[in-house]
């Protein structure tokens, strides 16, 4: 699967579906596409990992960055990656990304950063 990031508005809620392999390759365009999705005044920001099919240490810490920046901005962040996404949820269970990133397992629960629903979800 070719990497893409669509830029979504989902429920009033600005979100980028992640789409294909997250590492060293494409880490540099989810950058660009969070920092365009910022620069348009979004005061919350879903990224879905649904349809990831791999996360390296490189992604990993594009997402820790990504949480850093959302956070010292204020704009609320929610991650969603379902369990049933097991390359993806093992990295992040692997590396405890849960705590630096707030994470649920579907989009329906993800509700732009306010706190509730936050955790792994596990």
């Amino acid at each position: 699967m070719q990497f893409e990031v669509q830029h979504l508005t989902v429920d009033g809620r600005p979100t980028l579906r992640v789409r294909g392999e997250l590492d060293i390759a494409t880490s540099p365009q989810f950058g660009d596409a969070v920092a365009d999705a910022l620069a348009s005044g979004a005061r919350s920001l879903v990224v879905d990992l649904s349809e990831t099919t791999f996360l390296d240490s490189t992604g990993a810490r594009q997402l820790a960055r990504t949480a850093r920046h959302t956070a010292d901005v204020g704009v609320g962040l929610q991650v969603v990656c379902p369990a049933g996404n097991r390359p993806v949820r093992l990295v992040i269970d692997l590396l405890d990304l849960h705590l630096a990133v707030p994470i649920v397992e579907r989009a329906d629960r993800a509700d732009g950063g306010s706190g509730s629903g936050s955790g792994s979800g596990s």
